[in-house]
């Protein structure tokens, strides 16, 4: 979700290996023809997370404290470690609140999702951090998490559900059902983060331009 609610700035598992094969290969051009993102769209993505780290004076400090207090080693000697670690982070709703192991991931780790794509687990969190004011009333639901190997690397796939409305005038309900592959390296340290959705990055975007009314149950 680093990327798709960067536009925030301008409106103001049945089968491990299937899955995972699915997400990685770029060869179904049916299914990607129909799901692919304009190059456009990841553009204006880049570049207004760009425009918004360099005018976020305010929130650098903030998310230096974080990946001070993330950064600390923690204990990793195989695949179960990695996964407490981000039943954990998903614990503390990491996607909302911007707090995550940075330690678990490599400093180049690649990070993407359907509206952008960048290497850096800095850089991500930087892009966390500039998001969480933006949400209210926000909330993370882990549905599953379970390892898995493929092509003699190991990895991770959690099944989870975002929902949070946007402080903007007009008050929009963001919704997305999604899938993060956590793929590992040989020391169990995560070196790409790539996020999966039900819904295409257009209708993503969509959603914070249509108008979202308080429920009672909210």
């Amino acid at each position: 979700m680093a990327g798709i609610s960067c536009y925030l700035g301008v409106a103001s598992t049945s089968n491990l290996s299937r899955i995972y094969t699915t997400r990685c290969c770029s060869n179904q051009s049916t299914r990607n023809s129909k799901n692919q993102t304009p190059q456009l769209l990841k553009f204006a993505v880049s570049g207004i997370t760009e425009i918004l780290r360099i005018f976020s004076s305010d929130n650098d400090n903030k998310v230096d404290k974080v990946i001070i207090k993330e950064n600390e080693e923690l204990s990793v000697s195989g695949v179960d470690d990695v996964v407490g670690i981000l039943k954990s982070d998903y614990d503390n709703a990491y996607f909302v609140t911007g707090l995550f192991s940075s330690s678990v991931y490599t400093g180049d780790c690649l990070f993407e999702d359907p509206t952008i794509k960048f290497r850096g687990t800095d850089l991500y969190s930087r892009n966390l951090q500039l998001l969480v004011p933006f949400f209210e009333q926000p909330s993370i639901v882990l549905k599953s998490i379970e390892k898995g190997n493929n092509s003699d690397r190991d990895f991770v796939l959690a099944s989870w559900s975002l929902r949070t409305f946007l402080k903007l005038p007009w008050r929009p309900l963001i919704a997305v059902e999604g899938k993060t592959v956590y793929d590992l390296n040989d020391e169990y340290k995560i070196v790409r983060h790539s996020e999966s959705w039900n819904i295409t990055a257009l209708e993503a975007v969509g959603q914070i331009f249509t108008p979202g009314f308080r429920r009672p149950s909210d």
